[in-house]
C-alpha cells in the first residue's frame, strides 16, 4: 500500500491533531533538594508551572517557600535536582549567560519595593530593559507604556519618596515587566501595603494574566490572594503537603 493512501485520510485531522497537542510547561523542577550547613530546606521538591497560570505558595515560616522562590528564579542553586524555563535548563548555563537568560526570561516582585532612591519612577522601571541592552529610546518607550498601564504616568518623573506605598510597588511591578519576561516571581508582594493597596495589586496581577497573558508564582501570607490563584501549593518542612486547584480561573 502507498503512503498516501495511509495518510490520506488523516489530512483532514492535521490541524485538529496540532491543536490537541499539549503545551510545554513554562516551569519544571523535579526533585529540588537545598540545604544550608546541617539543615536541609527543601526535600525534593517537584512543582510545574503552566504558561498563564497564577500560582500560590503558602507555609509558614520556614517551609522553605523563599528558598524554592530563589532556586525557580536562579538566584541561587540546589544542591541536587533539575529545573526548566520553557524548555530551557538555566542550571546548566555558565554565569554569563544564566545573567541574560535571568534578565529575559524573570521578571521579581519582592516585599518591598526595591526602587533606587536617586532615580524617578521612570527610570526605576526602564532600568532592566537598559541593562539588557535595549536602547535609550525601547527601554523608556516600554517603560511608559508600562506605566500607562498601570496610572502611574502622572508620577513619571517623581522619585520613591514622592510616592505612595501603592504606587511605588506598583512600579515594582512594572519594573519587574520591562523586559517582558515569561514569568514572574513575587515575594510577599503585598506584606507592605494598606487593605485598600493590597487589593489593588491582586487585582493587578489578574489584569496582567489576563491583558499579557503573564505567569505568576506568587509565595504570600495573604490568604486572599492564594485563594484566589489558580492553584495553592501549600509547604511545611520543606515538602509540598498539598494542593489546592480552583474549579474556574479568575479573570
Amino acid at each position: 500500500m502507498c503512503l498516501f493512501a495511509i495518510f490520506a485520510p488523516l489530512q483532514g485531522r492535521r490541524f485538529w491533531l496540532l491543536s490537541h497537542i499539549p503545551p510545554l510547561s513554562m516551569i519544571e523542577a523535579r526533585q529540588i533538594t537545598k540545604s544550608f550547613d546541617n539543615l536541609q530546606v527543601l526535600k525534593g521538591i517537584d512543582l510545574t508551572v503552566e504558561q498563564g497560570e497564577i500560582v500560590s505558595v503558602v507555609g509558614p515560616s520556614g517551609a522553605g517557600k523563599t528558598t524554592l522562590l530563589q532556586i525557580l528564579g536562579t538566584l541561587d542553586r540546589p544542591d541536587s535536582g533539575s529545573l526548566l524555563f520553557d524548555g530551557e535548563a538555566p542550571l546548566a548555563m555558565k554565569a554569563d549567560a544564566l545573567a541574560r537568560f535571568r534578565n529575559r526570561t524573570i521578571g521579581f516582585v519582592f516585599q518591598f519595593h526595591q526602587l533606587l532612591p536617586e532615580f524617578s519612577l521612570i527610570e526605576n522601571v526602564a532600568l532592566p530593559a537598559l541593562i539588557g541592552g535595549l536602547s535609550s529610546k525601547e527601554a523608556f518607550s516600554r517603560a511608559r507604556e508600562l506605566a500607562g498601564y498601570m496610572g502611574l504616568l502622572p508620577r513619571a518623573d517623581h522619585r520613591p519618596a514622592q510616592l505612595s506605598g501603592g504606587e511605588r510597588q506598583r512600579a515594582a511591578v512594572a519594573r519587574a515587566l520591562v523586559c517582558r519576561p515569561k514569568v514572574i516571581l513575587a515575594d510577599e508582594p503585598s506584606g507592605s501595603l494598606d487593605s485598600r493597596n493590597r487589593a489593588e495589586l491582586h487585582k493587578l496581577f489578574f489584569d496582567l494574566r489576563r491583558d499579557m497573558g503573564q505567569t505568576f508564582v506568587i509565595v504570600t501570607h495573604d490568604e486572599n490572594l492564594a485563594a484566589d490563584a489558580d492553584r495553592r501549593i501549600m509547604m511545611a518542612d520543606g515538602r509540598i503537603t498539598g494542593i489546592d486547584t480552583r474549579p474556574q480561573p479568575l479573570i
